[in-house]
């Protein structure tokens, strides 16, 4: 093997490895909020987050496509936390989504709104 090519296959492996390094730092970051997703939002948002859980077929008023960057992106974040905190009712939206301020602390909700940012890659508005 030329030094050349040893010099772009160890390049190459150095990308791949700060790619991973910097994926699992982020998967990290979104860790908690995205198993509270998981027990609490799925059921109607999907494990898709978009919008097609096992419940949202029972429901007249179909649960928003968390993974739509267009549609997520045009909602301030101060909505979203609103929403999260206080239902669907805080933003004139279905009376179905539950208020989770009782549950959630004020950092959960935070990560969840940041959670959902990065799942529609709309970035933090």
């Amino acid at each position: 093997m030329n030094i050349s090519r040893s010099v772009s296959l160890l390049a190459g492996l150095v990308l791949l490895g700060s790619l991973a390094t910097s994926a699992s730092a982020e998967d990290e970051q979104f860790k908690h909020a995205e198993k509270l997703y998981d027990t609490y939002c799925a059921q109607c948002h999907g494990m898709n987050r978009d919008g097609n859980g096992l419940n949202s077929a029972f429901i007249s008023v179909q649960p928003r496509d968390h993974s739509d960057p267009k549609g997520m992106g045009d909602i301030p974040n101060d909505e979203i936390i609103e929403v999260i905190k206080k239902g669907g009712l805080a933003a004139n939206k279905s009376v179905l989504m539950p208020a989770w301020g009782g549950i959630f602390s004020d950092e959960e909700v935070d990560q969840l709104a940041a959670y959902l940012r990065h799942i529609c890659n709309c970035g933090s508005n």
